[in-house]
């Protein structure tokens, strides 16, 4: 999708997180006192913040005005080969959106390896005080509802927690992205301060971001991600950032031109994941596809894979 930035950084220090504390003792259900309820404080959006929510409203009637951000997954119009997914898959799962230059992600396209999550995903998201509560309410449902799907597709582990959790999803207004730094540098022990500086800094053009992070001892192997979603999105926008921010931050961190129907496209046709997409996760989690493998010696064990998912068609 157009206006989103995607990265996968290795050599960070270890960071375990978990989805919940360990155990502790407890007075008898009838000794302990509920705490009250809490509820966020409602904060005003800014100016400039509500400036923002009409420029990508009008953005998102533009869009739908020419026939894009589809919700149909595709379907006649989108057919694929299996010589098509293939190489769909080497673009986008072999192959950097991004390279690093002196220390910043400058948008030049290297060659990578296949990289992705061997631990459980849990995905926590996170609000910031200006967001509303009729926002929260929708995302909670659709980050959920997606989690389920994700952990269905590629038989990996994923799903939401109100703990710690590994996967960070926020919803920021732009003055809360600003403003992001210090959690942002809690949540990822060891992020280069210049890299959390270029996070923070997204501009109006960029409309998500996701950064999925390894160690330098297991480079191929996820340990943490984090992903901005600009809570003055209207629904849709929104809910296309979450399809693609989140899929990307387990390993397909690339987009092609040619792959169709996708989300993994600048050209902004398809919005929520498609079949197509659906089956460049399965192929990612297939553990018969090595991590660490670069192109040449990913693409026959991604033929074989794509084989068998598409019946043998060519």
């Amino acid at each position: 999708m157009r206006g989103a930035f995607h990265i996968a950084i290795a050599g960070l220090m270890a960071v375990t997180l978990s989805a919940c504390d360990a155990p502790v003792s407890s007075p008898r259900p009838e000794q302990r006192a509920l705490p009250p309820k809490q509820v966020p404080k409602q904060v005003e959006p800014s100016a400039r913040s509500k400036e923002l929510s009409a420029y990508y409203a009008q953005v998102q009637i533009n869009l739908r005005s020419q026939g894009l951000l589809r919700t149909d997954g595709g379907g006649r119009d989108t057919p694929f080969s299996k010589f098509q997914l293939v190489n769909n898959f080497i673009q986008i799962g072999v192959f950097n959106e991004f390279t690093l230059v002196d220390g910043l992600y400058t948008n030049a396209r290297s060659e990578g390896r296949v990289q992705r999550w061997e631990k459980p995903v849990n995905i926590s998201l996170t609000f910031g005080p200006a967001v509303s509560q009729d926002i929260r309410t929708k995302d909670r449902k659709t980050v959920a509802n997606y989690a389920q799907r994700l952990s269905r597709v590629t038989g990996a582990d994923i799903g939401m927690t109100r703990g710690k959790g590994n996967f960070h999803v926020a919803v920021l207004t732009i003055d809360e992205i600003e403003a992001f730094g210090p959690q942002l540098m809690k949540l990822i022990p060891g992020l280069d301060s210049g890299i959390a500086s270029q996070i923070t800094s997204m501009p109006r053009p960029i409309y998500c971001a996701v950064y999925a992070f390894s160690d330098a001892d297991s480079p191929n192997s996820f340990h943490s991600a984090v992903a901005i979603v600009r809570a003055e999105h209207p629904d849709l926008l929104r809910q296309s950032c979450f399809h693609e921010e989140i899929a990307q931050g387990l390993g397909l961190s690339n987009d092609s031109p040619a792959a169709r129907p996708s989300i993994f496209n600048d050209d902004d046709e398809f919005a929520l994941l498609t079949r197509h997409d659906e089956l460049l996760l399965q192929i990612l989690y297939d553990p018969r596809l090595p991590l660490g493998a670069g192109p040449q010696q990913a693409r026959p064990v991604v033929d074989v894979i794509a084989s068998e998912l598409l019946g043998g068609s060519s």
